[in-house]
């Protein structure tokens, strides 16, 4: 046991020293861990935020005036005046996703006791902002039209009072999701992409060979590989945490930082071993990069981390359930978002670690079965 444990631990600082001195691996993790997790926790929003708007006044009207001037920053840009035969045209090249047709005659027919109608068109291909900036825009006429005419004061109390208190991201602030999310995403990419490089680097450089001849045995080749990448993805987790998310873009981390490095482990022993399975069938950088595309993408894109689970058709909720990715994610959300501890995401680390031993078991034979055939 002792002389298995001695030669895991020394064929994976094998490992490591043959990751530093591959510069462009280690470009990628530096790279994966701190400017991608700003770059995409800033530049990508999922709440409404700077909508391009134009407003077509065909009343000149002071109630006109005051539903424009209310379509303010930072949820809209300033409005722009246009005419209506310019609507279509420019909805169609894309220049704004909201255009407001004020009617005229809108402020004389509220004065008379009317219901008159507004338009709003909406470019829906902007889904990100489409239906919030429907729901503002909506509700800032209705604000605006009752205080014109001086019902805003008046107004009847409604017989329910909705108090809505948002926990855990109490701005509702994306970059706060955004981060986090990304950097999840990204130890799934980082952990198939070094585990499986170690593989191919191996029989690239002819070293294979080598490994075959000395006295070790396959298992312990592969844990060693498991470990040492697995162990450079969690520093590199860690850091990106402290430095990136708590430090650059403010991101309070209430959970426990430990907890979650300890999940990350388990979660990474599922994870590399994808990648040396998806190595076992490559027989070159570009082939394993062409493999593991649509692995990763489709482990990020049907995990929750992008769209919760609840929302997609119920046969793809029950195939996720097989990624580790899918129980992972959740493990984290609950440990980073909402402090939860051990007592409350156990299920879920035990459940990626069966699935880990599974990934593991079948990516050893593979792993075996091609070392054989050298």
């Amino acid at each position: 046991m002792m002389r298995a444990l001695s030669n895991i631990f020394r064929l994976g600082i094998k490992e490591l020293y043959s990751l530093l001195r591959d510069p462009m691996l280690m470009l990628l993790i530096l790279y994966a861990f701190s400017a991608a997790i700003y770059i995409v926790a800033k530049g990508v929003k999922t709440e409404l935020s700077n909508a391009a708007i134009a407003v077509v006044d065909e009343d000149h009207s002071a109630l006109s005036a005051r539903i424009s001037g209310a379509l303010m920053q930072p949820y809209f840009k300033p409005p722009v005046m246009i005419a209506l035969d310019q609507v279509d045209a420019l909805m169609d090249a894309g220049r704004y996703s909201f255009v407001l047709d004020i009617p005229p005659r809108l402020e004389a027919d509220l004065l008379a006791g009317r219901a008159p109608v507004i338009q709003l068109n909406v470019d829906a291909t902007a889904m990100s902002i489409a239906g919030n900036g429907t729901l503002y825009i909506q509700s800032i006429i209705t604000a605006e039209t009752a205080d014109f005419l001086g019902r805003g004061a008046s107004a009847p109390v409604a017989p329910v009072s909705l108090v809505v208190r948002a926990k855990y991201n109490p701005n509702l602030d994306s970059t706060w999701f955004m981060a986090v999310m990304q950097i999840i995403n990204n130890i799934s990419i980082l952990a198939i992409i070094l585990s499986g490089a170690a593989v191919i680097r191996e029989r690239e450089r002819g070293t294979i060979e080598h490994l075959l001849v000395m006295p070790v045995s396959v298992v312990e080749i592969m844990r060693a590989k498991v470990w040492a990448n697995g162990l450079v993805i969690v520093v590199a987790t860690m850091l990106s945490l402290r430095l990136v998310v708590g430090g650059a873009l403010g991101v309070p981390i209430t959970g426990s930082v430990t907890l979650f490095t300890f999940g990350a482990a388990v979660y990474l022993f599922a994870v590399t071993s994808i990648g040396v399975m998806l190595s076992t069938v490559a027989r070159s950088m570009p082939q394993f990069g062409l493999a593991a595309i649509p692995v990763f993408i489709v482990m990020i894109l049907l995990s929750g981390s992008v769209t919760p689970i609840e929302s997609m058709p119920p046969a793809i909720q029950t195939a996720v359930q097989v990624l580790p990715s899918t129980h992972f994610i959740k493990f984290s959300q609950a440990v980073l978002y909402r402090g939860a501890g051990i007592g409350i995401v156990w299920p879920h680390l035990a459940i990626t670690a069966a699935i880990g031993s599974a990934f593991f078991a079948f990516a050893f034979a593979r792993f075996r079965a091609a070392l054989a055939a050298i």
